[in-house]
């Protein structure tokens, strides 16, 4: 392809270049502790992970035959997420960790869909449509919202005005910030209480360990030790080698 959207890469070059964009987002990630501001230039990826943290909790609660309320965002990074659910202890234990797990999860999607600078765009679009829904049935407050839509209409811009690559790098840039997420956040696994805009409240391992057995802590390094899994299967599917399929995007053997 050749005019404003530039000459289509091969899959080898797409490959290619999906690598290096894993390996500059952790760099990235890795120089936001050290430089000045740099909590502050990180600040949206933060925002980010806390969309995908509550979001999981409701995504969750559907799967388990329950339903999603709603969700806040406020400006300090926390959230909370409203659901109902059937009565069990493992029910609400799987509700409580769909937030732990879910900056991962969508990570893993980002990852597999990133290999392909076609896939990645239309996973943009996919995203942007989600996000929309999600403000007008779920999200509540003034900030969320927000943001929300500022998120939405930032990935269909990409998607729509951009060339595939771009789509590409994105998607693969904001995959490895949900995944690098477990270690900027990390010390919310370990801990029995959670601090948000409302008050005081239990953690989600520990509403983990309340329902199920073993103590919190075993929750929060297992969450973790998920999150780190996913970064290391995105590299994995980054690392190996492209073939081409029909539509023209690179697989993998």
């Amino acid at each position: 392809m050749s005019g404003a959207r530039g000459r289509a890469l091969t899959p080898l070059e797409a490959n290619e270049r999906a690598r290096a964009v894993l390996v500059g987002s952790a760099l990235v990630t890795a120089v936001l502790y050290v430089v000045p501001y740099g909590h502050t230039i990180g600040y949206p990826l933060m925002l980010l992970s806390t969309l995908a943290h509550e979001m999981g909790h409701g995504v969750a609660a559907m799967l388990v035959g329950g339903h999603f309320e709603d969700f806040h965002m406020w400006a300090d990074g926390s959230g909370v997420a409203r659901s109902m659910v059937p009565t069990g202890r493992v029910t609400h234990a799987l509700v409580a960790a769909g937030g732990l797990v879910g900056p991962a999860l969508v990570a893993a999607v980002g990852f597999f869909i990133g290999r392909y600078p076609v896939r990645a765009r239309r996973g943009l679009l996919v995203a942007s449509i989600v996000m929309a829904l999600a403000l007008v049935v779920v999200v509540r407050g003034a900030f969320g919202m927000f943001f929300v839509a500022a998120t939405a209409a930032a990935c269909a811009a990409v998607a729509v005005r951009a060339p595939p690559w771009a789509s590409q790098v994105t998607v693969l840039f904001l995959a490895a910030q949900l995944a690098l997420s477990v270690f900027s956040r990390g010390d919310y696994l370990f801990t029995d209480t959670a601090q948000t805009s409302t008050g005081l409240m239990p953690s989600d391992v520990a509403q983990i360990a309340n329902n199920l057995w073993l103590p919190y802590w075993f929750w929060g390094a297992l969450c973790g030790a998920f999150s780190v899994a996913v970064l290391v299967l995105g590299i994995v599917l980054l690392w190996r080698a492209p073939q081409v399929t029909r539509g023209g995007d690179a697989a993998p053997r």
